[in-house]
Parts: C-alpha cells; sequence; structure tokens
C-alpha cells in the first residue's frame, strides 16, 4: 500500500473516530415535555388532590414544582405558544383551529415562527411526538358525521404541510384534531398515515405511553440526545375510562363537592404550594349543596371517571420514566410536565352530536348517548360527557373559574421539572418565580446550544417572546417577563412582573378589575376603584402588548 493511500486511510480513520468520540461526548440533555389536557390545578397529589399519581409525585419529589405557570388558556392556543415560544396570535391559533383570515386567527401554526423540534432537529437532536396535535386547521367535511364514526375515509385530517411531521418532528403517533372517543380515536395517524383500525382493546392514554417508551428505546440506542413531546389526552371530556381505573374511584367522591374541595386546600396548605401558605382559597362558586343534589350517583361517578383517566395517565408516565432509567437516560432528561389550562368548565353532553369532533355513533353503528338529564353514568364509549362546572370548581382548588377564563384557574397550570443532574437548586420543593409556556422553547435552546433563527424555509421568522428557565433551575432568580399578556375570545388580562394584575372578563362591559397576586392569589379583592394610576399603566401595557401580539376583539 503506498503512502498516499496510507496516509488517505488514515485521515479518513481519524474523522470517524473523531465524530464518534463528539457524540458519544455529547452532554447535551434529552428533554421530554409531558402536556395534560384540561387537569386541575389541584388534581395531582403533589399539588394537593386525592387522586393517585405516585409517578408525577416522584418527579415532583426529586424536581421543582412551580406555583405561578402560565398558559394560555385553552388548549390549541397553547399548544401553538408552547411549541413556537411566541404568543398564541403570533403563532397563528389566537381562538381555535379554524380559518378567520386574520394574522393572528389562521387556527395553524404560522409559518413565520418555528417549533420546538424544527430547531433541535437542526441542533443535532431526534425529534419525536406522541398525541394530541391540535394547531392545524381542520375544515369539516360534509359527511363530518359518517367520517367521525369512521364510516367514511377520507386522507386527510388537515392539510399535510401542518402535520408534525412537516413542522420538525422525525416521528409522529397520536391525533390531530383536538377531542377524541378514547376506545376508538377519529384523526389517529402514525407519521402522516390514517390509522383505520385499532385492537378491540384499544385505550389511546395506554397506546400514547406504550409508543413513547418505545421511542425512548429507539432514540436511546441512538449517539444524539433527543427531544420528545408527550401530549396527553387526558382528562378531557369525553368521560371515558377503563372499568378498572373507574372502580378505583367509584366511593371516593361521594362525599360531594365542598368535601373534596375543603380536603384539597387543606392538603395545599401542608404541602407549601405557595409562598408563607398565606393563600385564601376562593368560596365555592355555587350555592347549591350536595345533600339537595338530585344527581348525587351520575355526579360521584363523573369525578370519579376524571380520575381514573388521571390515573391512567401516570401510570404511563411511569412506564416512560422506567425506560429512561433502564437505558440510562433518566438523570440527563429534563422533563417538564404540566398542564394546557385550567379544568372545563363544559358540559359536553349539552354540545350538538355529529358535528365538529363530537361523533353520534360508534363504529359499528351504535348511538352514543349525550346525558342531558343524566340518565347514563358516565364512563363508557357509548356516552360522551364532561364533568361540568362543579366539579371544574373543586379540580382548579384553591382559584376561581376554569379553562377559557383569564383568572388563575384558567390560565394558571401544575408545572413540575425533573432533571436530576441539572437541577441545582431546591429540590423537592416548589418555586414562586413566574413562566409561562412560551418559555419552553428558550429553555430548550438554551440546553441544546441551538440558535433561534431570523430566517427559516425563506420565511422571516417573528422574534422569540419567552425566557429560558434554565436560571431557575441552577439558581432559583432569573430576570424574567416584565408583563406578560392574555386575550381569548375576548376574556382579557396582563400579569405585571411587580404582582399586579388586571383582568377584563368577556361581557364586563369594558371594567377592568385590578388584583394584587402577592398577598391575593384567588382574586378575591378587586382593588381597581382604590388605584385608578396601576390600571391606567396597565391597561397602556396590555394595549400596546396586543397591538404588537397581533391581538383583535372577539365578535360580540
Amino acid at each position: 500500500m503506498n503512502n498516499k493511500v496510507l496516509k488517505a486511510c488514515s485521515v479518513s480513520l481519524l474523522a470517524t473516530l473523531t465524530a464518534s468520540m463528539y457524540a458519544q461526548k455529547d452532554e447535551r440533555p434529552n428533554i421530554i415535555v409531558i402536556l395534560a389536557d384540561d387537569l386541575g390545578y389541584s388534581d395531582m397529589g403533589c399539588y394537593g388532590g386525592e387522586i393517585e399519581t405516585p409517578n408525577l409525585d416522584k418527579l415532583a419529589e426529586n424536581g421543582l414544582r412551580f406555583s405561578r405557570f402560565y398558559n394560555a388558556s385553552r388548549s390549541c392556543p397553547t399548544r401553538a405558544s408552547l411549541l413556537t415560544g411566541l404568543y398564541q396570535h403570533q403563532a397563528g391559533i389566537g381562538r381555535m383551529t379554524f380559518y378567520e383570515n386574520l394574522p393572528g386567527y389562521r387556527g395553524q401554526l404560522t409559518e413565520n415562527g418555528v417549533t420546538i423540534a424544527e430547531v433541535l432537529k437542526d441542533a443535532g437532536y431526534n425529534t419525536g411526538m406522541i398525541g394530541k396535535w391540535h394547531v392545524a386547521e381542520t375544515p369539516l367535511k360534509p359527511d363530518q358525521r359518517e367520517w367521525l364514526a369512521h364510516h367514511v375515509y377520507h386522507e386527510d385530517f388537515a392539510d399535510k404541510a401542518c402535520y408534525p411531521t412537516q413542522r420538525g418532528f422525525d416521528d409522529f403517533y397520536g391525533i390531530i384534531y383536538g377531542v377524541v372517543n378514547y376506545f376508538d380515536p377519529f384523526s389517529l395517524v402514525n407519521g402522516e398515515t390514517p390509522i383505520k383500525n385499532v385492537p378491540k382493546d384499544y385505550y389511546i392514554t395506554q397506546a400514547l405511553s406504550d409508543s413513547t417508551v418505545s421511542y425512548v428505546n429507539r432514540y436511546a440506542q441512538d449517539d444524539k440526545p433527543f427531544f420528545l413531546y408527550l401530549s396527553y389526552t387526558a382528562p378531557h371530556w369525553p368521560l371515558h375510562a377503563l372499568p378498572q381505573d373507574i372502580e378505583k374511584y367509584k366511593d371516593t367522591y361521594k362525599d360531594g363537592w365542598d368535601a373534596i374541595r375543603e380536603e384539597r386546600y387543606k392538603r395545599m396548605s401542608e404541602l407549601g404550594i405557595f409562598q408563607d401558605n398565606s393563600i385564601a382559597m376562593s368560596p365555592r362558586q355555587f350555592t347549591d349543596k350536595w345533600t339537595d343534589n338530585p344527581t348525587q350517583e351520575w355526579d360521584a361517578r363523573a369525578m370519579a371517571v376524571h380520575a381514573a383517566m388521571v390515573d391512567r395517565m401516570d401510570r404511563g408516565i411511569g412506564q416512560l420514566l422506567d425506560a429512561l432509567e433502564k437505558n440510562g437516560q433518566l438523570d440527563n432528561t429534563l422533563i417538564l410536565f404540566l398542564s394546557d389550562n385550567g379544568c372545563s368548565s363544559e358540559d359536553c353532553q349539552n354540545y350538538s352530536e355529529g358535528e365538529n369532533d363530537r361523533p353520534d355513533m360508534t363504529r359499528i353503528g351504535e348511538k352514543i348517548i349525550y346525558p342531558r338529564k343524566k340518565e347514563v353514568l358516565p364512563g363508557s364509549e357509548l356516552t360522551y360527557a364532561s364533568i361540568g362546572a362543579k366539579w371544574a370548581n373543586v379540580a382548579n382548588t384553591p382559584f376561581r373559574f376554569w379553562k377559557a377564563k383569564s383568572y388563575e384557574g384558567g390560565i394558571c397550570t401544575p408545572m413540575i421539572a425533573h432533571w436530576p443532574k441539572g437541577l441545582k437548586y431546591n429540590t423537592g420543593g416548589m418555586t414562586q418565580e413566574m413562566g409561562h409556556v412560551m418559555d419552553i422553547m428558550a429553555t430548550c435552546i438554551d440546553l441544546a446550544k441551538a440558535s433561534y433563527p431570523k430566517e427559516y424555509n425563506g420565511k422571516k421568522i417573528i422574534p422569540m417572546e419567552g425566557k429560558s428557565l434554565v436560571p431557575i433551575l441552577a439558581d432559583g432568580k432569573r430576570k424574567g417577563h416584565e408583563h406578560l399578556g392574555f386575550e381569548h375570545f375576548n376574556e382579557k388580562a396582563l400579569i405585571s412582573n411587580d404582582g399586579w394584575k388586571i383582568v377584563m372578563p368577556n361581557g364586563s362591559n369594558g371594567e377592568w378589575e385590578l388584583y394584587n397576586l402577592n398577598n391575593d392569589r384567588t382574586e378575591l379583592n378587586n382593588m381597581a376603584k382604590k388605584n385608578p394610576k396601576i390600571v391606567k399603566k396597565l391597561i397602556k401595557q396590555y394595549n400596546e402588548w396586543a397591538e404588537r401580539c397581533l391581538v383583535v376583539p372577539a365578535p360580540k
């Protein structure tokens, strides 16, 4: 062999060894974002709930819980904000996934933003998503009713250019729409291929957990770190759960709304969820008594199904933790767990069946009952129901209101950060630092040593709004947002970094309320009349924010 050949072989071998050594020494963490759907602030055990969530509690015991972490008050806007690091209007989904011919209301992710997956993929990460997408425009078909029941077939559930695999994810298993039958889900796809049939024993929460484990097992064999977005549908309505899981909670809620709410508040105080435990629980928003409730059996069962759905999700998270540990990945994986908004007050049984994402029959033609008179107990595939406002008030203890509102009960989410190798502050404790779902993008970029682009695929990209949470994980403090803005269907709010918050509920005739969250987290004392200068200042900030972030007034 001549010298030139030897030299070429040596260079090639050196390059291979160098690349291999670099890959093996890639110390950037894996990142997993787990998003629950309509989970109440106090549903988990580690936030005061009676639902058994040992795996989430374990994450909390070895991680950091946030008491002031914010969302965009509804599913699709929150997902848009989380994925892009922008406010939801900037990301294109100010309301729902329907096109409204306005930049902030496109009904799908804008091309002038990038997703976490797109940025991290370019930075050398494997990227996978499992679960609910709900950020693509979902136009209705003439045969929507039959389509929802799997009686007719259409190839696309949305424009495939808006599917996860077209927005940076290498792999995707989940649903494109926002609401599904848990036992036979509509809009289920693998990559971009529709899944036409599921096994008889199928349950989507379990299927999503199993798929996540398979992704981890595969990605762990690669030298590259990975980013996983696990977006559960649980515990969003319909109330669908496995019989054995419901059985576990069959007697838990028979004492009713007040008893459960008071017990949660007591446990929250014992756990130190809020600074100095000085927070007052808001009064229950309903005056009727459980003892006078003629539908006790139905209502107790509804909350038992809700609990069963959360319980099954927690078990799946336990499977994920086991897979990470077995693959030697747990120590250097940042796991963020949160909810997309407060628990929902909706009575889905009063909606029109057979429309949008609400089927009226099963695949084999069985009628699905929407129990408007609570005549059929919830839980099975043959019913579509939700827990309603009274239990939502309990799930969001100690706050007022719920999903789609701009009070704390709508926009404040429980959030857990778990990262054994990187968490250096207050392990097992709480932080009162304020954060927002759009901060997750900045956090991922920070940890991945990636760059947020000014242009992507030939499109000018909106500057990122989020700020990294890494300083909070490192030493408990960061220079956060000067203020956070909120708007959804004319539910408006702005929170300043000094603790003042203005709220304008939809239909309030333009009257702003003012609360000091430093000593009134449950928004019981409206101080607007006593502090007109503060209100005026915050209104100015809100209007400037709304103009910059593509917010327009919702139609009356």
